[in-house]
């Protein structure tokens, strides 16, 4: 166990006054909330893509756009399936007391379905502007799409795990009362 992860242990237990188990219902609800805001995203999107080919004007786009068009909506295809994975996980794992398995599942998949989702945002940004307003400016959107997806959903959450807000990389107690014995009467 690292340094951050023994932190993150005692913190759980005497910052937050949580068991185990706690913790996991605690992680799990937490994941189930942050795909409920992502899965209806990518599932339009998905709708979204999986219409344009029957759309008229959709001949007229440059091959090479076409193949852009298929990665993207291949993303967004195995995006969907990642992201909504962790319900059929917990389906099957349901009462066999797997908790810890499908909250560390189920986070993996969540972050490989982001991944995706981010590449299938940059290639839908790629194929519209191509459509609208042509090649160059739509190079243009992609590497913005890009710079801002690597920025806002890569960069920034590892500089804010490298770089912690205090040195034990735990929120801040406004609570002087926190600690081993914390809700405990005296």
């Amino acid at each position: 166990m690292s340094p951050v992860d023994a932190d993150a242990e005692q913190w759980d237990r005497y910052g937050r006054s949580e068991t185990t188990t706690e913790k996991l219902d605690r992680n799990w609800a937490s994941l189930l909330q942050e795909l409920r805001v992502v899965q209806t995203g990518v599932q339009l999107l998905t709708g979204f893509l999986l219409t344009l080919p029957f759309q008229p004007r959709f001949d007229t786009l440059d091959p090479d756009v076409r193949y852009v068009f298929l990665g993207t909506v291949s993303c967004s295809v195995i995006a969907t399936v990642l992201l909504i994975a962790p319900v059929g996980l917990h389906r099957v794992l349901f009462r066999r007391h797997r908790l810890v398995t499908l909250v560390e599942a189920a986070h993996r998949l969540a972050y490989a379905g982001l991944l995706l989702l981010g590449a299938a945002l940059v290639g839908t940004t790629v194929v519209v502007f191509d459509a609208v307003v042509g090649h160059r400016p739509a190079v243009v959107a992609g590497a913005v799409a890009v710079g801002a997806f690597a920025g806002l959903w890569i960069v920034l959450p590892v500089w804010m795990r490298v770089f912690p807000p205090n040195p034990s990389g735990m929120p801040l107690a406004t609570d002087e009362r926190r600690g081993p014995n914390h809700g405990q009467q005296t």
